[in-house]
């Protein structure tokens, strides 16, 4: 949880609203207090004094006015609900640990304090497309590189249930960069993650680093290639939207792609990708790219 790493603690944000179950309380209002405690790591922000890295605690604070100022609530936990939801909702932020004061509440004897506490954290589907189409060193072939790099995953504080798709074997897909390179295997891998989208995201780079993963030309061949294509689930709405330097989600050319397509519905029959404000069967997108064509190298995948 929170209190065990880095933090941003914003504390006494004082907003004015109308919950409670009395009457009066509905009608009148009184004023609530709300201190939030932020868990993310932020050596990513700290090493590279990005604000995109790290959460912005003056928006935080608006968003804790905006639901103390929202619809009312009979109770006390169901705003604290609300908050955590909210600021979970930040790319960076893994756990939130939010406590809402009522100094007014209508308690009946004298009192300091009534304070609801909520503690929570991620846990949240994630698809991750893999690929390689270079050795990445002596006799390690791209097929061996990304079975060793799934195996490297179930190794990832923070990732459990990692499973691996069958293994195809395709050309290619982008720019003139593509012309003459081998063709790629590729997978999809399915986990469940309670590490922020941004720290999810720098773990699999450091991970493509590892197996000498360079960048300097755009779709060019690669010892190893970890796509962060879908963070949350669709169908409920609790998926990450982001397009930021650091962060684009959802992936914006999965929907064109078999290589992602196939293998993650191998997985999931039932797997559904966000396009804009929709929301597809990935079943159907598979029919859009029948004609990208791909050959099963390893129908039983990894674990």
């Amino acid at each position: 949880m929170a209190e065990r790493g880095d933090q941003v603690r914003l504390t006494g944000v004082v907003a004015r609203g109308h919950h409670g179950v009395f009457e009066h309380e509905r009608r009148d209002g009184q004023d609530f207090v709300v201190d939030v405690v932020i868990g993310l790591d932020l050596r990513p922000a700290g090493t590279s004094d990005d604000l995109a890295r790290t959460v912005h605690y003056g928006e935080v604070a608006a968003d804790v006015v905006a639901v103390v100022e929202g619809q009312p609530r009979d109770l006390v936990e169901t705003v604290a609900e609300e908050i955590a939801a909210v600021v979970l909702a930040r790319p960076a932020v893994e756990t939130v640990e939010v406590t809402v004061h009522k100094p007014q509440a209508p308690v009946g004897v004298p009192f300091g304090d009534v304070a609801v506490v909520v503690r929570r954290q991620r846990d949240v589907p994630v698809v991750v497309a893999v690929g390689a189409n270079l050795p990445s060193g002596e006799g390690v072939d791209p097929a061996r590189t990304v079975r060793t790099a799934v195996r490297q995953l179930h190794r990832v504080r923070g990732l459990r249930g990692v499973r691996l798709s069958p293994l195809y074997v395709g050309a290619p897909v982008g720019g003139a960069a593509v012309a003459g390179q081998p063709d790629y295997v590729n997978g999809v891998v399915l986990a469940r993650t309670s590490l922020a989208p941004t720290t999810l995201l720098d773990r699999l780079h450091r991970l493509e680093e590892d197996h000498g993963r360079t960048r300097e030309v755009r779709w060019g061949a690669r010892t190893l290639d970890l796509d962060l294509v879908q963070y949350g689930d669709p169908v409920l709405g609790d998926d990450v939207r982001a397009q930021t330097p650091a962060l684009t989600l959802p992936h914006p050319r999965a929907h064109e792609r078999a290589f992602v397509l196939r293998p993650w519905l191998d997985l999931d029959p039932d797997a559904h990708l966000r396009r804009g404000e929709d929301v597809r069967a990935v079943r159907d997108l598979v029919h859009d790219v029948a004609e990208q064509e791909l050959r099963v190298l390893d129908a039983g995948g990894a674990r």
